[in-house]
Parts: structure tokens; C-alpha cells; sequence
């Protein structure tokens, strides 16, 4: 089989398609033909070494995946061969760049009906992320006020359709170039952070999800109520010892599961969440991938690269 991998760390040129021998699933795993496989912004992580992964080179690179069941290994009962599926493949989020990719069966789902394999490889990860802020960590209830910065891209797009599917006002920053989007999501105000200093605009609300970081984020602390809750998945946030006592901040990393991905599917099978593909790209094209990871130019939306007809 082929396989996108690296056999040192650097910028993407570091990248190789190799052929290899086809793996075989251990206990809990699950062997998946990859249809597709999404590219995300932790892969590049990976790719230069400044990610947790502590793996021996050389690695396939990737995580979120959709795909064919191929074979199952001891201790899998909840899936059988022929068996559709879509997730990411472990916790050290590598081997999904592949024609097939161990998964551990406790990280994957059914795929979801109404996406076709393309849609479903570029949901796993940011779809579970931005479910985990809500109501994982800020615990949302109806009616209650969020700030989503950086809801023009991936996690952010879902963060605002599911806020808004819970019944909470939905304040939104965004470029003027996503607005629209993002505003079609569900968001109830959504500020140009390029025009508009967001807290002149947004009134003080119970949580602010965190998708970009830096002076942007140290700016939402004072929009936060007394009580309230950052959540950031750039970076461990810094409260001063008066913010402390006032307002919480989290930092954390998804964890991607079955049950989570179940829920993902719902809501999609529902048509209360719609999943947003940027750029199609072959396996062997993988290069430029990472390079639009890199800031080379490229459609708003996931990357993915598709191993097989979808």
C-alpha cells in the first residue's frame, strides 16, 4: 500500500510516499481501507516536531479518517469488515495517510449517512473539538451568551452551529470574507475583527471559546461575567490573581471517541450540522497540503486528501 510519511522532521519537503506492507490490526484495532483522509493543523505539528507526539521515526503522518472496515482485530465487536466508518486513528493522531490505516475502535463511528467519505474524513477532529468546549468544559445551557473567536475557520464553524443549535446568543468574530458564512451557521452577531474591536460590540457574556489566541484572547477576559469561562485550544490562558477569583479559564486537548462522534452523526443525519470541504487533494499531493497548512493559498474549509472514489 502507499503511505505519506516522514523519516525526519522538517518543513513539507520532508514529506515521502512510500509503499509498505499492508498492517495488520492488533487487539481493540480496526484495519480501514481510507477513502479519505482530512489534514489538520496538528498534523504540521507532528510533521515538525512541535507537537506531544513522542513516536520513532519514520511515521505516518494523520488522523482523521473515513473509510472501509477491512479487518478487525481480537476484543472488536462493534464492528465487522464491509462496515463504513469515520474518526481518527489513536491518541498520538498518526497513520491516517494511508490506503489503510490502523484506528483504535473506541476512536471511530459509523459514518454519518448523510455525508459522503470527503465530509466525513474533515469532521472527526474539529466536530469533536468544538462539542467538547461547549458542553464538556464551559457545560452551555439554553440561553446563555457565548463569544466564539475565530469562527471562520474549521473548529469555530462547528462551535457556532452547535451554540446556536442549544439556544445560546451567539456573538462571532470573523473576517469580512466569512461573515456571511459564518452568520448562515447561526451566529447572532458577527464582528469584522479586522474593522471592529469585538468588545465594543459583544455585551458581557458566559463563556468565550477560544480558537485564536494572543492579544485577541487577552482582550475577551474583560467580556467575560463574573462566574464565566474561557476556553482555549491554542494555549494554557494566564489569568492576573483579581481575574482568578472572578472568571475560570481552560485549556485542553480533544479526546475523540466513539460516543462523541455517535452524537456528531445525529446532528448531521438531522441536518442541524453541515460540514464545510475547502480543497480535495491526491495522496500524492500531499506536499501541497502541508504547504496550504503553511499559509499557501487555498479555499476556506477543510483539506483533504482523497485516497479512493468517494
Amino acid at each position: 500500500m502507499k503511505a505519506a510519511r516522514i523519516h525526519r522532521f522538517g518543513p513539507p519537503d520532508v514529506i515521502v510516499v512510500d509503499d509498505l506492507l499492508r498492517p495488520t490490526p492488533g487487539a481493540n484495532q480496526v484495519a480501514v481501507r481510507v477513502a479519505s483522509a482530512g489534514v489538520g493543523p496538528w498534523d504540521a505539528l507532528i510533521r515538525e516536531n512541535k507537537s506531544a507526539v513522542n513516536s520513532p521515526l519514520p511515521l505516518i503522518l494523520g488522523s482523521d479518517l473515513s473509510g472501509v472496515v477491512e479487518a478487525v482485530g481480537p476484543g472488536v465487536t462493534q464492528f465487522h469488515s464491509g462496515d463504513e466508518v469515520y474518526g481518527v486513528t489513536n491518541p498520538q493522531f498518526i497513520g491516517a495517510y494511508a490506503e489503510v490505516a490502523l484506528a483504535s475502535a473506541n476512536m471511530i463511528a459509523r459514518r454519518p449517512v448523510s455525508l459522503d467519505f470527503r465530509q466525513a474524513a474533515s469532521a472527526p477532529v474539529v466536530g469533536v473539538t468544538a462539542w467538547q468546549m461547549l458542553f464538556d468544559y464551559a457545560k452551555v445551557t439554553a440561553g446563555q451568551s457565548v463569544l466564539i473567536l475565530g469562527a471562520g475557520g474549521n473548529v469555530g464553524a462547528y462551535a457556532v452551529q452547535l451554540a446556536s443549535q442549544a439556544g445560546l446568543q451567539v456573538f462571532a468574530t470573523a473576517s469580512s470574507r466569512d461573515a456571511q458564512y459564518v452568520r448562515s451557521l447561526g451566529a447572532t452577531t458577527v464582528i469584522d475583527y479586522q474593522r471592529d474591536r469585538f468588545e465594543d460590540v459583544a455585551p458581557a457574556v458566559d463563556v468565550v471559546l477560544d480558537m485564536v489566541g494572543g492579544e485577541m484572547r487577552q482582550r475577551s477576559l474583560p467580556v467575560i461575567k463574573p462566574g464565566g469561562i474561557l476556553v482555549s485550544v491554542v494555549s494554557e490562558p494566564t489569568l492576573d490573581p483579581v481575574q482568578s477569583k472572578i472568571i475560570r479559564a481552560v485549556f485542553f486537548l480533544v479526546e475523540v471517541t466513539t460516543k462523541r462522534l455517535d452524537k456528531l452523526a445525529d446532528l448531521f443525519g438531522q441536518g442541524k450540522l453541515t460540514s464545510r470541504v475547502g480543497t480535495v487533494l491526491p495522496l500524492e499531493q500531499v506536499r501541497t497540503a502541508h504547504e496550504m497548512l503553511a499559509g499557501a493559498p487555498h479555499p476556506p474549509g477543510k483539506i483533504v486528501l482523497s485516497l479512493a472514489e468517494n
